[in-house]
């Protein structure tokens, strides 16, 4: 009304008047675009922390404070039933990014290896990319393992693998590291890293790619920060620290790798505020995983004896500092954080030792990472945007980290071509406090493969012996109850089949598959279905 008064003082003409009344009209009409294209995302994926890990998901049997979590849960929204795609690293990350399910890519099993070629296509449409095209500024900052177009060329490669040392082991050298590989290592990290991050979406990356393998360095962009030049020494590879030897920077400590990425994350946020841009921080964060490197200030925090329960509460802090950037820079009530874990707990890092001390770090789940069991995949989910997201809320609905880019998608007023993110739903409706279904399927992997397959409550496993759960009577997958259900097995068994044929679970057309996808259980598949296309 001021700026209608201001005009008309001044003498502007009707025709003038009237002209500024329908560019009002348009903006009004336009405005949930507009003001959708301010609203910040931060994405931070933790690395195998689990369902029971965060004390909002596990009040009795978590004994790990995680303050800034709780923090999160209590000004959010708290999903109870909100899963990775698999039960390990990889496959869930390029879930996340893409929207689209990682086993109709070539990774149908394991992660990743080393040295990896990139997962993620050139042409596939990631959050990164999405977020680009409506003019945010976008940046990965940590652990990335989804593959790059390293500059090795097979004559190259005899220096970059077969040392001795492994994890847990003596650290054993089997190979002399010479003049020769360190001319190689020179040769290779003095280029740039094709395939990576900076072209899935980011204009800025900064981490350490696996930080328990090699190279032992940073990465910022497409390059790394150093030539490694050393072999990382064997005393790094025990208590649950490195897990490979390989080209290392002199002195390389591992404990300076989480605390570099909490400073990188928190400047990200600075210069994007103070610029007033909107932007997309994607931080896949390298703990609690491996190397469970406690800086000394965190060292016995949880009283529980366990470097993991310490690297816990660490990590929770960093997520502290995060929060506290958004609210220093002014953006905290523009932000939609989520904050989620690619997958449940290693059983490795001295679970039977914690769960005696009364701590579950799958909470009332069976099992740990890598599995097909709910404690592998179903993770930590929580969602906070002021204004939109009732603080202190929980939601029982079904979601997967795959309905991001859906969600950031009408978030952003943008619908998403056939060919992107074909499994992915947006949970907007659930985000504005509807309690209805947004998916009425939902497949989840053992990081070896096996998959389950979800229709409400209801949860296949495709065991060689089927396996039937009702998650709603037996949330601890104790009794299979296949033998009853022989008809809603078969009904599974097909309701899968026809996912996987689609090339999507979303509607639209069809979708191909980058290859034949496996079938399971793998003993049961006849000869000729083995010989049928996908």
């Amino acid at each position: 009304m001021a700026f209608w008064s201001e005009s008309l003082r001044v003498g502007t003409s009707a025709l003038r008047f009237r002209s500024l009344v329908k560019q009002l009209i348009l903006l009004l009409a336009l405005s949930p675009a507009l003001f959708a294209a301010q609203t910040n995302f931060v994405i931070i994926l933790s690395d195998d922390l689990g369902y029971g890990d965060m004390q909002a998901n596990n009040p009795e049997r978590g004994k790990i404070p995680t303050p800034n979590m709780n923090r999160l849960a209590a000004e959010g929204m708290r999903f109870t039933d909100g899963h990775s795609s698999s039960g390990c690293c990889s496959p869930s990350r390029y879930t996340l990014l893409t929207g689209r399910y990682h086993w109709r890519t070539t990774l149908q099993s394991g992660i990743v290896g080393e040295w990896g070629k990139p997962l993620i296509s050139a042409d596939r449409l990631t959050i990164g990319k999405l977020a680009q095209q409506h003019g945010y500024r976008t940046a990965c900052i940590g652990k990335w393992h989804l593959g790059s177009d390293w500059p090795i060329t097979p004559e190259q490669k005899a220096h970059f693998v077969g040392f001795g040392g492994k994890a847990g082991g003596g650290g054993e050298v089997s190979v002399t590291i010479t003049d020769a590989h360190r001319a190689t290592w020179k040769a290779v990290f003095s280029q740039r890293i094709a395939g990576g991050p900076t072209e899935r979406g980011f204009d800025e990356y900064f981490g350490t790619d696996v930080p328990n393998w090699p190279p032992y360095c940073f990465i910022d962009g497409d390059r790394t920060v150093g030539i490694p030049s050393e072999l990382l020494p064997a005393s790094k590879l025990v208590k649950n620290q490195a897990s490979k030897q390989g080209p290392a920077l002199p002195d390389w400590q591992l404990e300076g790798i989480l605390p570099a990425l909490a400073n990188r994350a928190e400047k990200f946020i600075q210069v994007q505020s103070a610029a007033k841009k909107p932007f997309l921080l994607y931080l896949p964060l390298t703990s609690p995983h491996t190397p469970l490197a406690v800086n000394p200030e965190w060292k016995g925090k949880s009283s529980l004896n366990s470097d993991y329960a310490d690297l816990v509460m660490e990590t929770d802090h960093v997520l502290g500092r995060v929060l506290e950037a958004l609210k220093a820079g002014g953006v905290e009530n523009d932000t939609l954080v989520l904050f989620t874990s690619d997958n449940g707990c290693a059983s490795y890092i001295g679970v039977k030792d914690m769960e005696k001390q009364g701590h579950f770090p799958s909470g009332p789940l069976r099992d740990y990472k890598t599995s097909v069991y709910e404690g592998g995949h179903r993770v930590p989910f929580v969602v906070r945007w002021p204004g939109v997201v009732k603080a202190g809320s929980v939601c029982k609905q079904h979601v997967l980290q795959a309905d991001t880019i859906a969600t950031m998608a009408e978030i952003l007023g943008f619908k998403l071509p056939e060919n992107a993110g074909e499994d992915s739903f947006s949970f907007m409706p659930l985000l504005k406090g509807a309690d209805r279904p947004i998916r009425t399927n939902a497949v989840n992997t053992a990081c070896g493969g096996t998959p389950s397959f979800r229709n409400g409550p209801w949860k296949y496993i495709a065991h060689a012996e089927p396996e039937l759960y009702n998650l709603d009577e037996d949330l601890a997958e104790s009794m299979n109850v296949a033998p009853l259900h022989p008809d809603r097995v078969n009904a599974m068994q097909a309701g899968f089949e026809k996912l996987i044929r689609a090339g999507r679970s979303t509607p639209g057309a069809p979708q191909k598959n980058d290859i034949k996808v496996v079938r399971y259980p793998k003993a049961a598949a006849s000869a000729k279905a083995k010989k049928k296309s996908s």
